[in-house]
């Protein structure tokens, strides 16, 4: 666990591919914030939030793909979080079984209500502080990522990765629209953010704008 300007960060890998999702609690406040909901994840964040003595206000997911929604729905429907997401990746969280023939064989998917829609530029207030919305398409049609200015993290889903990129061979992905993401919504951010991805550990954007492979400075 990580404390950043008072918010516990629990970093929880999970699913068959141990996808991160991140608990954002706050205790002075009682309130906590999920990102993504890899399959299996309300029974590791629910001891925490005991702990931390949070209620589960929000669910906010990156994007649409199955391995960062297989759990939503049970988050849901244990903590009646709200959830957010973003109206290009609509189909996929609505209606899972598109994604039918690239999931691995057996697991379920179940549909999630998405109650906002969010836009690129849109501002939440949560845990203490205004949360920046960023539209990143290039993974997917619908990416976004959560920019927390005062602690100086960015939640990117999968889009920027320590020394990598998102995929853009899954329909819906284009690799210039990555390109343009990362280089006018996360290299426009301080050096010193940090960077919490959708798989992997965490990295920072000036190390990424220097190094990184697929898309240097």
């Amino acid at each position: 666990m990580l404390t950043v300007c008072g918010v516990h960060v629990h970093v929880l890998p999970s699913g068959p591919i141990q996808t991160n999702a991140y608990l954002l609690s706050e205790p002075s406040t009682g309130q906590a914030v999920l990102v993504d909901a890899p399959e299996g994840i309300w029974d590791k964040a629910a001891p925490l939030l005991a702990r931390d003595g949070c209620r589960l206000a929000a669910l906010w997911l990156t994007h649409g793909h199955w391995d960062h929604t297989q759990g939503g729905a049970e988050v849901v429907r244990r903590s009646g979080a709200k959830v957010f997401a973003h109206k290009g990746d609509r189909i996929l969280i609505e209606t899972p079984e598109v994604m039918r023939s690239r999931v691995i064989p057996g697991l379920v998917l179940e549909a999630i209500a998405v109650d906002t829609w969010l836009e690129n530029g849109a501002v939440l207030d949560a845990l203490g502080e205004k949360v920046r919305v960023s539209h990143v398409p290039g993974h997917s049609p619908g990416s976004i990522m959560f920019h927390f200015p005062t602690a100086g993290s960015v939640f990117s889903g999968d889009v920027l990765f320590r020394q990598g990129v998102g995929r853009t061979d899954l329909p819906g992905g284009s690799f210039d629209e990555l390109e343009a993401s990362i280089r006018t919504h996360l290299y426009s951010l301080p050096e010193a953010t940090v960077v919490y991805p959708g798989h992997g550990g965490p990295t920072r954007v000036g190390d990424e704008r220097q190094s990184n492979p697929y898309v240097g400075a």
